[in-house]
């Protein structure tokens, strides 16, 4: 049994099908596996959309479960009615729910930033506990915290290797940080970020979070990024040239 997934599905969906399927493989379909292209969608489109829909042909998951509402977008609703129109079995989830926000740790440890995403994203389906023996580090320098904090605000990038550029001290900022308060259409959060925090705004091309990471880039003085597939060595120098400025 393989069961697809995109996005953040609703907690009771999850637990339901993980009481009924109990040695189901569950795959990530939101991951760039490098599996062969099906064109069904245009190139000059969503990477992380393209991929869900690239697995999903590859790979011919026996279930997919599908968020749809505004904890993923538009476009994940497109993507889950065209894999149903293709005779996928597909479970349409939506997880609004804004009533009670976990408290974020990971987003805050001193993990590496890409083990940081990882975490966040893995703790989605099977709850595990991360290595986080040292203390949170706090939201900017001060003189009791002469680290150096820059912040990463966006989803999981497509290319994760842009996330080896960013130093362990960076925190999360989102809807990935959302994901890990278990509110992952909690705009409120999304918007969030410390002032005094030097932040990368990444969004992944051609998708509709680029509205909100422009305007905050710009509001709160940071670097803008979008990358379609994989990072250029341009995207790469502005990354390093921000934090080594800053």
């Amino acid at each position: 049994m393989k069961i697809g997934f995109w996005g953040y599905p609703h907690p009771d969906i999850i637990e339901n099908t993980k009481k009924e399927y109990p040695n189901a493989e569950w795959v990530d379909l939101d991951i760039d596996f490098n599996y062969p292209k099906t064109n069904i969608l245009p190139e000059a489109y969503c990477k992380i959309i393209r991929n869900i829909i690239d697995n999903s042909v590859y790979l011919k998951p026996d279930l997919i479960i599908a968020p749809i509402g505004k904890d993923k977008c538009d476009s994940g609703w497109f993507a889950s009615k065209i894999l149903s129109d293709m005779g996928f079995n597909v479970i349409q989830s939506t997880f609004e729910e804004l009533s009670f926000r976990k408290e974020v740790i990971i987003s805050k440890s001193k993990l590496p930033l890409i083990d940081k995403i990882n975490n966040i994203t893995g703790n989605i389906i099977y709850q595990k506990s991360a290595d986080l023996l040292q203390a949170p580090i706090p939201e900017h320098n001060t003189s009791s915290n002469p680290q150096f904090v820059p912040g990463f605000w966006g989803v999981p990038p497509n290319d994760l290797s842009i996330l080896e550029l960013f130093p362990d001290t960076t925190h999360v900022y989102g809807w990935t940080r959302c994901v890990e308060a278990g509110t992952p259409a909690d705009i409120d959060l999304e918007m969030y970020v410390n002032p005094n925090v030097p932040t990368v705004f990444y969004s992944q091309a051609f998708c509709s979070k680029a509205q909100l990471a422009k305007y905050l880039a710009d509001k709160y003085n940071g670097l803008y990024i979008d990358i379609n597939d994989y990072a250029t060595t341009s995207v790469r120098a502005k990354i390093e040239a921000f934090l080594r400025l800053n």
